[in-house]
């Protein structure tokens, strides 16, 4: 999963660990998250890197936890090098929803943009309106093409699909509550009224098995429900669950039962990984996890990654503006091919959720772009 600028054949030895989040709010749980952490070592998974000369990746080995191991997939086919995965992935997303019909009001540059994460949740946890959302998309500014919600609370599906038709985007929709799949895809449904054209993806849960909340098996189950109820509403389009790096290596499945593999994965939570660096920590993230899918083409797609501006230091990882704007930089540039096959978390500084030490006092200061236009 992390990668650094080593010598000749030199080896890379990194732990990571699944954690807990701190949970204080339902709607808070999407992103209280550290997938990599050295203090725990039960939970341990080593990746190997070798890298050549240059520090460039050139191959990885990955040995995950028994304990979290699903049964290994048939040996993967060599992937192609950190350099054609963005190419790759962006064929892949283009045929995946294919079955889609294009949104009238969404432009041909649209599409070819890059993703973002959104939540509409005031400073003090209350529901935005449909005009606060309006104009909080109106601050994205041009690039961005697909947005990312996590949840139906707080009439989302409606609001988002309505600033999302405004400035010609998708909405990558998601269940939050895989406890309640029949009442999440009634809201979904209801909200889009018959117009699909609008939803990108339906992501089924966000980091549940990271987080402890599920099995990987009952995150799969809930998938294959909410895509039969999807079905038979007239939704064609792509069903996944997202969930880290970790996660998804130490169980493949979340993928293999996917229209597509998507993953959140963050360099600033890997100690040995800077700010220039993160979109290379990015690129060989998705290496290491191919050679773990029964289809080692099958379509990857980074659904959250980002750096904050404030905070304590995690070794290299620094937290600040000018560090902040050389990892969003160093990301794009790492996709600039494939700029739709990764989502940046998050336009916006989250004042509704809650900083720790967990965190590295971060958990707030995510918002490539500041605050919300909207407050």
């Amino acid at each position: 999963m992390k990668t650094a600028t080593l010598s000749l054949a030199a080896i890379s030895l990194l732990q990571l660990a699944v954690a807990q989040p701190h949970r204080r709010h339902a709607h808070e749980a999407f992103h209280a998250k550290k997938d990599v952490t050295v203090r725990d070592n039960s939970n341990i998974a080593h990746v190997i890197v070798y890298v050549d000369q240059n520090g460039t990746p050139v191959s990885t080995t990955t040995n995950l936890p028994a304990a979290q191991t699903e049964a290994p997939a048939a040996p993967a086919a060599p992937s192609p090098t950190p350099e054609a995965v963005a190419p790759v992935v962006a064929d892949k997303v283009a045929d995946t929803n294919a079955s889609s019909a294009s949104s009238p009001s969404a432009s041909a540059s649209s599409a070819d943009g890059y993703g973002l994460t959104y939540n509409p949740y005031n400073k003090d946890g209350t529901c935005k309106t449909a005009d606060q959302v309006l104009m909080d998309f109106g601050g994205f500014g041009s690039g961005f093409s697909t947005v990312r919600t996590y949840g139906t609370d707080c009439n989302t599906v409606s609001t988002v699909v309505a600033a999302a038709k405004a400035h010609g985007m998708k909405v990558f929709q998601g269940i939050y509550d895989i406890a309640d799949i029949s009442g999440s895809v009634n809201d979904i449904v209801s909200a889009v009224n018959g117009d699909w054209s609008i939803i990108h993806t339906i992501s089924v849960g966000n980091e549940l098995v990271n987080s402890g909340q599920a099995s990987a098996s009952a995150v799969v189950a809930a998938m294959s429900s909410a895509r039969s109820l999807l079905r038979a509403a007239g939704y064609t389009g792509p069903v996944v669950t997202c969930d880290t790096l970790v996660a998804t290596l130490a169980n493949p499945s979340l993928c293999d039962n996917a229209d597509y593999c998507a993953v959140n994965s963050h360099p600033f939570f890997d100690p040995n990984t800077d700010a220039a660096s993160a979109g290379t920590f990015l690129t060989s993230s998705i290496e290491s996890l191919k050679s773990k899918l029964a289809d080692n083409t099958q379509t990857i797609v980074i659904t959250e990654t980002g750096w904050p501006s404030q905070g304590t230091a995690n070794g290299r990882a620094i937290p600040s503006s000018s560090n902040q704007q050389t990892a969003i930089a160093a990301i794009k540039s790492a996709f600039e091919s494939a700029p739709a096959s990764v989502m940046l978390f998050n336009p916006y500084n989250m004042m509704w959720k809650t900083s720790n030490a967990d965190q590295f006092e971060a958990e707030q200061w995510w918002g490539f772009l500041g605050d919300c236009p909207s407050g």
